[in-house]
């Protein structure tokens, strides 16, 4: 993670297409074993087999084809995943408390229209009128706890909390924007969700969910935990620390997720869930439609975001799905309804080494017959390719993009990005590692002017971008030693503390929490470019004295306030 990470990402649009629930042509005859082995060896070649890593399921039809596991889910005991490995579902938790609401709609017990203020009389200000509806597809405007200013530390998310106490830790907070108007992801939403099930229901949440939804369908392992350690076959979660894979990831206790996280149970239950729900066994045909449907802004926006569930595209399929991330845990999830194919992988780890949703595209993809580009990294001839090197101006006003070499490295940055590696794969093809199904081929036209077909995402159209120029050099400013040490210090701002260090070659680094630390180098006496990331750092001072900085970055500015004593 990189200084681009410190500003507001909009929502990345995806394409839409009509969704139906059943596959609308009988699929072609299947190789089984050639696509079990194909399944294995993606598998295999993602994780390293004495390190945390996954449990996946592949459904066709609602008919199980593969499941398989990879990695340690104990590295104290030694003991292996397996598919019936329990894991931390994160977010994938609010399809089922979305589901669970929407059967109490249909029940007539509430109404998507009601107002929050309908079940929780005392809340303040102008989040008491925000719907059940803007709940559950993250219109509410309400902002979400996880993403208050360090309220994510072990000292908040260990000890268990009350409604009434996590619910006053938001309800509190300036709304992002009026309700309806706009959409961003929300944990308070879902928090809020689980709290009107217990109010309508009288039960705690995730029993309302056991009686109308786990029980009846068999869901044996699905379940919210207040002691995983209880449950044998409970993976332990980990986070890579950048040394070792199996640092202990933070604690979390369940009451802190809620409806938004908590829940937890196999790959194979989570398939099951999928089959009834995408079959009509859940919610009624009109009920699943709005579930499945993008959301309307008050502008007519659409966005592709439903009720606890995500759409998207996939080889340029119509997808349904969710991932999730929690301490010690990744999970990703994805149904494609005219093929009838589910796909699932839950990761325990937070930081695997390959993620769970670039794994969950592979086997999707296998499993329909159109399997992503798959590249091996081969030594790259720098001089051969120096003639491609330079800035790219990407098609239809896409911005622009760089193409460098430094220190025998290859890079790419878009305007506006962070830098990132690129691996040779031969043939004047590049990709971005193991975890990434992005890739793009440089081309040389008869006129002699350099293209960049780059197929994002690992999509069979490519974004064309045509060089311009060379790389343009950033004039380095001759700064005093003293200067320099003036501006060493703690910086803090709403998303945490910038370190600003000296390193004993005299140049400032600028560290935000865990990241790494990145050069900064001076443009003048108080701008600094940070290198890697297109983005500046300016120093502000009064009356001689360094006060704080600003972040500027993508036409966002992001201030730091100098910490006292520094």
């Amino acid at each position: 993670m990189k200084f681009r990470h410190l500003l507001a990402a909009a929502l990345a649009g995806a394409s839409l297409a009509p969704l139906s629930v059943a596959a609308q042509d009988a699929p072609p005859a299947v190789d089984v074993t050639t696509e079990r082995t194909a399944f294995d060896r993606l598998v295999t070649d993602s994780y390293a087999a004495d390190e945390p890593g996954v449990a996946v399921i592949v459904t066709r039809g609602g008919d199980v084809i593969y499941t398989g596991a990879r990695g340690v889910a104990n590295g104290e005991t030694g003991a292996l995943l397996t598919d019936g490995s329990v894991f931390r579902y994160a977010s994938i938790t609010k399809q089922f408390a979305a589901a669970t609401l929407l059967q109490m709609v249909d029940d007539g017990l509430l109404s998507l229209d009601d107002p929050v203020s309908k079940f929780l009389p005392d809340y303040p200000g102008d989040g008491a009128a925000v719907t059940v509806r803007q709940l559950l597809n993250h219109t509410s405007g309400i902002k979400s706890y996880t993403n208050l200013p360090g309220w994510m530390a072990e000292t908040d998310t260990a000890q268990p909390l009350t409604n009434e106490e996590l619910v006053a830790i938001f309800s509190a907070e300036p709304m992002e924007f009026a309700p309806g108007s706009a959409w961003n992801y929300n944990n308070s939403a879902y928090y809020l969700v689980g709290v009107i099930i217990e109010q309508v229901s009288g039960r705690p949440w995730y029993e309302e969910m056991e009686r109308r939804i786990a029980a009846p369908l068999g869901l044996s392992t699905l379940g919210f935990r207040t002691d995983e350690a209880a449950t044998t076959a409970f993976a332990t979660g980990y986070t890579f620390d950048g040394e070792d894979r199996f640092s202990a990831s933070k604690p979390i206790h369940p009451s802190i997720p809620g409806a938004a996280g908590a829940l937890s149970g196999t790959v194979l239950d989570l398939a099951k869930w999928a089959s009834a729900l995408h079959g009509g066994k859940v919610l009624g045909a009109g009920t699943y439609a709005a579930m499945t449907a993008p959301t309307v802004l008050t502008d007519g926006e659409e966005i592709p975001y439903g009720y606890g569930l995500g759409l998207s595209d996939l080889r340029g399929r119509p997808a349904i799905g969710h991932n999730g991330g929690i301490f010690g845990f990744s999970t990703d999830s994805i149904y494609l309804p005219d093929e009838d194919v589910f796909v699932a992988v839950l990761a325990n780890s937070d930081s695997p080494a390959v993620g769970a949703g670039t794994t969950m595209r592979r086997l999707a993809a296998i499993a329909i017959g159109d399997p992503y580009e798959s590249f091996a990294t081969v030594d790259a001839d720098i001089a051969a390719l120096a003639p491609y090197f330079g800035n790219y101006a990407i098609a239809n006003g896409g911005g622009t993009r760089l193409f460098f070499e430094r220190d025998g490295q290859l890079y790419t940055q878009r305007e506006g990005a962070s830098e990132t590696q690129v691996y040779a794969a031969g043939g004047n093809r590049f990709h971005y590692g193991p975890d990434s199904l992005t890739w793009f081929e440089m081309v040389m036209p008869d006129d002699g002017v350099p293209v960049m077909r780059m197929h994002q995402n690992g999509e069979t159209a490519a974004e064309i971008a045509t060089r311009t120029g060379d790389v343009p050099e950033r004039e380095v400013a001759e700064v005093p030693a003293a200067v320099l040490a003036s501006y060493v210090g703690n910086y803090e701002s709403s998303i945490g503390v910038l370190v600003v260090a000296m390193g004993e070659d005299g140049r400032l680094t600028g560290k935000l929490g865990p990241q790494n630390a990145l050069p900064l180098t001076p443009s003048s006496e108080t701008e600094f470019a940070v290198r890697g990331v297109d983005a500046t750092v300016t120093f502000e001072l009064e009356a001689g004295a360094v006060t704080g900085l600003v972040i500027r970055q993508g036409g966002q500015e992001l201030p730091f306030v100098r910490q006292a004593g520094e």
